[in-house]
């Protein structure tokens, strides 16, 4: 019986509320009136055939996710590898690393909201100073660029996090298989293509997993720094449907949107499971 009230929590605020969209997917229900009209299919059809914003904010989606999901992972890992003996110097660094995840997304947000400034800047302020003002931008403004200004601030917000489930994986891995490396004359990088990496699969792909579902829930950082513009160049799938439930009052659209997202975020966290698992045999 323990499990009882874990198990009600849980049938509350998540299988209700998941059949419950399910339900309203298919309803042209506006989230107000207690009249609706089910209407099969034609709430995914406009998603797949006839929704252009839709359909770009599935693809900065994946450009985001993308992004993250690389340059997450590398900087985690370069920096894990660095910090992973334990010295007092180590664990100061590793908390400062880590400080920035225990921020509200909406403070991160307004801290990079001032760091992009095109005016006040100081990232501008800096390329200035530093003999490179031909790089400055409107690093929010600009359509072809604000993606990646997100992106990198996502990376900020939780690269300190992977990094201490990478230091954690390294300390897993027995030491006397470095120490038989070395005997062997083994370089640094047949010790990390050999050994390192192959018995790190398993938090890489923890690492990999956590930072696909992260970036594909990035609603607060996105909507707080650009609010899905400019011109829909930021628009993510969670903040089109926030648009279309609260802005538009179509609840049945939105609804219908959010499974297709559900749907998205199982198959590319699947297909990354299955790539990383197939993976460690051919190290």
């Amino acid at each position: 019986m323990f499990f009882i009230p874990g198990l009600a929590l849980y049938a509350l605020f998540f299988l209700f509320p998941t059949f419950s969209a399910l339900y309203y997917s298919f309803t042209d229900w506006d989230g107000i009136s207690a009249d609706y009209n089910f209407i099969g299919l034609e709430n995914y059809e406009k998603a797949a055939l006839g929704d252009s914003i839709f359909m770009k904010s599935v693809g900065n989606n994946l450009e985001f996710m993308f992004f993250v999901a690389i340059f997450q992972t590398l900087v985690a890992l370069v920096f894990a590898i660095f910090l992973a003996k334990n010295t007092k110097f180590n664990y100061f660094l590793r908390a400062l690393f880590f400080f920035p995840t225990i921020l509200s997304s909406v403070s991160v947000a307004f801290i990079w909201a001032f760091v992009y400034d095109p005016n006040l800047g100081i990232l501008n302020h800096l390329l200035t100073i530093t003999g490179l003002g031909f790089l400055t931008q409107n690093w929010l403004g600009n359509g072809d660029i604000a993606i990646y200004s997100l992106a990198f601030t996502q990376v900020w917000f939780h690269a300190g996090q992977m990094l201490i489930i990478f230091v954690a994986g390294l300390h897993a891995i027995p030491v006397d298989l470095y120490e038989a490396a070395k005997m062997e004359g083994a370089t640094r990088w047949q010790i990390f293509r050999k050994i390192t990496w192959p018995l790190l699969a398993p938090s890489a792909t923890i690492v990999i997993a956590y930072t696909t579902i992260q970036s594909f829930q990035a609603f607060d950082l996105v909507f707080a720094l650009t609010g899905g513009g400019p011109n829909y160049a930021t628009e993510i799938i969670s903040t089109y449907i926030y648009n279309v439930a609260f802005r538009n009052f179509d609840f049945g659209y939105a609804s219908a949107i959010s499974v297709i997202f559900m749907a998205i975020i199982a198959l590319i966290t699947y297909i990354q499971f299955k790539v990383l698992r197939s993976g460690r045999v051919s190290y």
